[in-house]
C-alpha cells in the first residue's frame, strides 16, 4: 500500500466525504481515514444517529441519516478516493510531509483535511440510550419539525444561549416548551434570556435535573426531580432535546494547532486554513455555530480547494 498521499482526510462526515469528492475529481487520489467507533460514533459521523434527514437539498420527501452517508461514502469511492475504516491514533504537524500514524502504521501527506466533527454531550439519564432518535435528541434545528414532535409538548435541557435558541426554536412546532434549568438562573445572554421569558410557550423550570426518559416505541414522558426539594414529577412531552454543548474530536491532535478555549480549530476568516499551513479544518470541527450537514459539507468543498491551491 502506498503509505504517503497528496491528501489525507481524517473524518467521514458530510465535510470529510465533500473534501474526498472534490480532492478525488482533482486527481489528488486522497486516502480517507473513516474511523471505527471515533469518538463513540459509527463511520459517517453524527447524522448516522439521525432517522430522518429533511433539510438536505436534493431529498423532498426527506431521507434516512446512514442512507446519506451511505450515498456519499459510495460517491468518495466512485472519485477515486481510498477510504480505510480505521481511527487516526495521533499526528505529527512538526515535519513535512506530515505524519499520520494509525495501529502502529505510519502514513504521510502532503496536506491533512481534518472533519472529525464535534460529539454532543448527553446526560447519561435512565432511557436515554432506549429512546435517542426516538424522541431524544441534540439537534432541535435537525429534528425539531419532525412529524412526532409537532402540536406536541417539548423539553429542552440547558440554560445557556444555545438552549434557549433551541427552545424559541421548537415553539413554531411544540404546543409547549419545559426549558429545564438546573440552577435557578440562565447562562444565558440577556436578550436571549429576554427572549424566552417573553415567550407564553415556554415555562421555566428552574433548579431542576432531568432524571428519566419514558415510553413505549417512542419517548411520552419526561421525570425531573428539583435539586432544592428533590420532588419528582413526570412530565407528558414527545421530545428532548439536549441542548448542554458539543465536544470537539480533537484530542489526537495533541494541541498542535491552535483551537479556541473550548477545543475547537480555528480558522483563517474566509478560509479552511488552520495555524500549520497545508492542514485544513471543515465541518463541525471548527464550526460551533451551524452545525448542519450542508454547512459541514460546504466547508468540505472549501477545503478539498484549498487543499488544491496549496499543493500547486
Amino acid at each position: 500500500m502506498n503509505s504517503h498521499r497528496k491528501v489525507i482526510i481524517i473524518g467521514s462526515g458530510p465535510a470529510g466525504h465533500t473534501a474526498a469528492i472534490y480532492a478525488g475529481r482533482a486527481n489528488l487520489a486522497p486516502l480517507m481515514f473513516e474511523g471505527e467507533m471515533a469518538g463513540g460514533i459509527a463511520a459517517g459521523g453524527q447524522l448516522t444517529t439521525t432517522t430522518e434527514v429533511e433539510n438536505f437539498p436534493g431529498f423532498p420527501t426527506g431521507i434516512s441519516g446512514p442512507e446519506l452517508m451511505m450515498a456519499m461514502r459510495a460517491q468518495s469511492e466512485h472519485c477515486q478516493t481510498e477510504i480505510l475504516t480505521k481511527t487516526v491514533d495521533s499526528v505529527d504537524l512538526s515535519v513535512r510531509p506530515f505524519k499520520v500514524t494509525v495501529e502502529n502504521t505510519t502514513y504521510t501527506a502532503d496536506t491533512l483535511i481534518i472533519a472529525t466533527g464535534a460529539t454532543a454531550k448527553r446526560m447519561g439519564i435512565a432511557g436515554e440510550s432506549e429512546y435517542w432518535q426516538k424522541g431524544i435528541s441534540a439537534c432541535a434545528v435537525c429534528d425539531g419539525a419532525l412529524p412526532i414532535f409537532r402540536n406536541k409538548a417539548l423539553a429542552v435541557i440547558g440554560g445557556g444561549d444555545s438552549a434557549c435558541e433551541e427552545a424559541s426554536f421548537l415553539t413554531k412546532f411544540a404546543s409547549k416548551v419545559y426549558l429545564v434549568v438546573r440552577r435557578h438562573e440562565l447562562r444565558a445572554s440577556k436578550t436571549m434570556q429576554d427572549r424566552v421569558l417573553a415567550n407564553p410557550k415556554i415555562e421555566i423550570l428552574w433548579n431542576t435535573d432531568p432524571i428519566a426518559a419514558k415510553g413505549e416505541n417512542l419517548l411520552t414522558h419526561l421525570s425531573v426531580q428539583s435539586n432544592k426539594t428533590n420532588e419528582q414529577r413526570d412530565l407528558e412531552v414527545a421530545g428532548l432535546f439536549y441542548a448542554i454543548g458539543h465536544i470537539p474530536n480533537t484530542a489526537f491532535l495533541n494541541g498542535q494547532l491552535k483551537t479556541d478555549e473550548t477545543g475547537y480549530i480555528l480558522t483563517e476568516p474566509g478560509t479552511t486554513n488552520t495555524s500549520v499551513p497545508g492542514v485544513f479544518a471543515a465541518g463541525d470541527v471548527q464550526d460551533k455555530k451551524y452545525r448542519q450537514a450542508i454547512t459541514s459539507a460546504g466547508t468540505g468543498c472549501m477545503a478539498a480547494l484549498d487543499a488544491e491551491h496549496f499543493l500547486t
